[in-house]
């Protein structure tokens, strides 16, 4: 069963919106046992949209629309699909009723062009949008079945989770499962990795466990997928194969499946029931915050300070001030640190210090450095690295370098252990 997602929009044509719904649509099919065959952009176009459909007709036998569901001029999506369909369109009442409900429960009158959302091709089956204005329909177009699905992100997931998939699964005739099994690791490069694990699907019988990576930096992400239509089958078929990753790969490995490694801290303070300070300098608060976002546990974060000044950081410890150009050495991170620990009451305590460089002659790569410190109760440790890239990329490998020392020094593994990016 072959499956095109065709998404929709003049803003994610024109690279003004990132098409972060296209990935999620994707993943979400794959790992419940489905081929994507295609992928389509297409702006607010009457004619480029019919010409889409009709092609996307010819190559899958689903097709998911995501957008143009709006109720404004430039949202043609229903319009479109009862003309490649050779259907008028109609009135579906209970929609529109369940509008105008809507805004009268928060004290509003529905504006007329919103009865432009409730109007659906002939014939076209219904799909329920709990949590918005734009409700979904499935409609057939030269064979292949169409399903349309509103672009805001938290109503398309809804709709896909509890619309989409249990209809896709049943035009399958099966119910063939994907089991996909990811690690989410930092510090090592995706050909490293791959040789590293040379050979670790042969530990899965007949073959039946497919590798792959996917690169998003700072992080690498190790998959593993198995199909089959046994949930403990699968699991036992993939259970030696993760189990070498975890082996070779080691304490590069930052988290598993749906863990992140901010979560993996937070949920290490909050079970041992000690507290953390954070204390940045050129990151924008990405540590922070990202620890902050982490849910559950976060509370055990007590403190969280960002300056560009390392006289500043130093001055609000109680430490020796610092001039704007001192030089950022793993001394001073791991004074500031002592200083942070104590003036804070904490448990730990996190420093990171950076200086941004500049590009180099004839466009050289930048080269900065970010130097670490943590304090805790057993003693304090320190790591220094110089990362290349711009601002940004070493924004963000800071970040998680800072993240995936404090990672290890809670869980007792060495901090210090070279990374793939960093340079002398």
């Amino acid at each position: 069963m072959l499956i095109e997602i065709l998404c929709t929009g003049d803003e994610i044509l024109s690279g003004k919106t990132v098409n972060t719904n296209y990935s999620h649509i994707a993943r979400r099919l794959v790992e419940n046992g489905f081929e994507v065959c295609h992928g389509t952009i297409v702006g607010d176009d009457r004619v480029s949209l019919l010409s889409a459909f009709g092609r996307a007709a010819e190559r899958a036998d689903a097709v998911i629309v995501n957008g143009g569901l709006g109720p404004t001029v430039d949202d043609l999506s229903q319009e479109v699909a009862a003309e490649a369909a050779g259907v008028a369109l109609e009135l579906h009442q209970p929609w529109l009723d369940r509008m105008a409900a809507w805004y009268r429960s928060r004290g509003r009158e529905m504006p007329d062009n919103n009865r432009k959302q409730a109007m659906l091709p002939a014939g076209a089956e219904f799909i329920d949008n709990p949590i918005g204005t734009a409700c979904g329909f499935a409609v057939t177009i030269a064979g292949a079945r169409f399903f349309f699905t509103p672009g805001v992100p938290r109503e398309m997931r809804r709709m896909l989770d509890e619309q989409l998939l249990p209809r896709l699964r049943a035009m399958r005739g099966g119910d063939s499962l994907i089991r996909l099994k990811r690690f989410h690791s930092f510090g090592i490069g995706e050909s490293r990795a791959d040789r590293l694990l040379d050979g670790v699907e042969a530990l899965a019988p007949g073959g039946r466990v497919k590798l792959g990576f996917q690169s998003h930096y700072p992080q690498l992400e190790t998959k593993l997928m198995v199909r089959g239509e046994d949930q403990e089958e699968m699991e036992s078929i993939l259970a030696p194969v993760a189990d070498a990753v975890r082996e070779r790969l080691g304490a590069f490995i930052l988290a598993e499946d749906d863990e992140t490694v901010e979560g993996r801290v937070v949920a290490s303070l909050a079970a041992a029931r000690q507290s953390l300070a954070v204390m940045e300098m050129h990151t924008g608060g990405a540590v922070g915050g990202r620890l902050l976002g982490a849910g559950e546990g976060s509370e055990w974060i007590r403190t969280c300070q960002v300056s560009h000044d390392p006289g500043e950081l130093a001055r609000l410890v109680g430490g020796t001030p610092l001039s704007a150009d001192a030089r950022l050495e793993s001394a001073v991170a791991e004074t500031l640190a002592g200083h942070l620990r104590g003036a804070s009451g904490v448990d730990h305590a996190l420093v990171v210090l950076t200086a941004p460089g500049q590009p180099g002659e004839e466009g050289a790569e930048a080269r900065s450095l970010v130097v670490i410190g943590i304090a805790g109760p057993s003693g304090t440790e320190t790591r220094e690295a110089v990362l290349p890239g711009s601002r940004e990329w070493f924004r963000l490998g800071a970040g998680e370098l800072a993240l995936d020392c404090l990672r290890r020094h809670l869980a007792g593994v060495p901090v210090y252990q070279k990374i793939d990016f960093e340079q002398h």
